[in-house]
């Protein structure tokens, strides 16, 4: 007897698709992602004898997620007198020989003792940490069969390990795909290449709720509503991508081409010219910004940059002489008093900067009805345009003096406005 099984059509060519070692599923709530993922690694199972580990961050979450679809998808094709459903622990055996085993990352040692395992399903990758996904790959080995890694998750923040893997790594400067492309084709196959410095031989697939034709409507209307009250789930949620999560610091940084940026500023009647540094050495950055302050308007311009690490004083005092900053006023973080002497000494301009907090310096750029950078300042970029605050894990509320990174050129920005004012302007104005 044949069992027909009807599917998405936007999942029919994944099914059937073993053409790559990777493959990424990423969509929003309702895209059916992890039902055919458990679907095809079922059939898979049929087909050839694998020892098969699905993986979630913690194991009990198995049993009314991953476990309970391939329970469900073994009765559908009509399987369960053949199939063997164990439910402690949780595992299914084929009659081939096949078997899926469940495990969680919240208990490694039970990796070990797994041998042979040719697929390896990751539900909800971007909850397991990056060092988990690492050791993951080590397990997966097998003497004769190809080796195969679904990962399937909803997008969540672009700081995640998933993103930074397989999408791009701006620290870095690592780039394997253009998230923004996936959305627009749905599914992109990166080819394997031999010597590549980025990962290749991986299937990515995007989906959302629009793809699932066997959602109800009202199922649809709630994921829509999501947009008014929560604009971070809606992203996630409903359209499916990665992005911030987080109640953005800045929300009014943008960016612009440098040669319009130097227009705008060469046409304000009054401007203020600002310089700001932060110091660093080794896991941190020196960081230089130059900016220039619309008052009229209360905008802010970022026009040029100077990111650096590893560098000593010296070099970076010469460095920063080649750029012309020796004679401009630069504010720099007042606690590195030796550091200014020492440029001091260099001849340069450089002043400690007043003593303000966290929370008073952010709420002063805040006050910018306008933050404008050139994208010539990439790091400048990097650091602002996905600034977050860090949330209290106990109340879900904001932390206003943390962020989701420690943003250098932030401070360096707090450092060379420290004697402006959005509502009136104090303290001369520097080159």
């Amino acid at each position: 007897m044949t069992t027909v099984k009807e599917v998405n059509p936007h999942f029919e060519d994944f099914l059937f698709d073993w053409n790559q070692k990777f493959q990424l599923l990423v969509g929003g709530y309702g895209s059916s992602k992890s039902y055919h993922a458990a679907l095809k690694i079922t059939l898979k199972a049929l087909e050839e004898k694998r020892t098969i580990l699905v993986v979630r961050e913690v194991y009990d979450t198995h049993r009314d997620s991953t476990f309970s679809l391939f329970s469900e998808i073994i009765e559908d094709l009509q399987l369960a007198s053949k199939v063997k459903i164990g439910s402690s622990p949780m595992q299914i055996k084929f009659p081939n020989g096949s078997k899926i085993i469940f495990r969680g990352m919240d208990k490694p040692e039970k990796l070990k003792s797994i041998n042979n395992i040719s697929l390896v399903w990751l539900e909800e990758c971007s909850e397991i940490k990056y060092t988990g996904f690492k050791e993951l790959l080590g397990r997966l080995r097998h003497p004769s069969l190809p080796l195969y890694m679904i990962l399937s998750t909803n997008p969540v923040s672009k700081g995640n390990w998933v993103y930074k893997h397989f999408f791009k790594n701006e620290i870095e400067d690592y780039h394997v795909l253009d998230d923004e492309e996936l959305y627009k084709q749905k599914t992109i196959v990166i080819p394997k290449e031999q010597g590549s410095d980025t990962p290749t031989d991986i299937y990515y697939h995007h989906s959302t709720a629009d793809d699932n034709l066997f959602l109800p409507e009202s199922y649809i209307d709630q994921l829509d509503e999501m947009k008014s009250y929560d604009p971070d789930l809606h992203r996630i949620a409903r359209k499916g991508r990665f992005g911030v999560n987080g109640k953005l610091v800045l929300p009014q940084f943008e960016i612009k081409h440098h040669d319009q940026v130097m227009a705008e500023i060469a046409s304000i009647r009054k401007p203020i010219r600002k310089n700001g540094m932060d110091f660093g050495f080794v896991d941190s950055y020196n960081a230089v910004l130059r900016m220039v302050v619309d008052h009229e308007k209360k905008w802010l311009y970022i026009y040029e940059e100077y990111y650096k690490r590893g560098m000593t004083d010296d070099k970076t005092a010469d460095e920063l002489e080649e750029l012309g900053l020796k004679k401009s006023i630069i504010k720099a973080d007042n606690a590195e008093p030796k550091t200014i002497a020492y440029f001091k000494q260099r001849g340069f301009r450089m002043y400690s900067c007043k003593k303000l907090t966290r929370v008073e310096n952010t709420k002063k750029m805040k006050r910018f009805k306008r933050i404008i950078c050139s994208d010539a300042c990439i790091n400048t970029i990097r650091e602002l345009k996905e600034l977050t605050f860090k949330k209290d894990p106990k109340t879900d509320e904001i932390i206003e003096d943390e962020f989701n990174i420690d943003p250098h050129t932030f401070s360096a920005m707090w450092y060379g406005l420290d004697d402006y004012e959005v509502a009136s302007v104090k303290g001369a104005n520097s080159k």
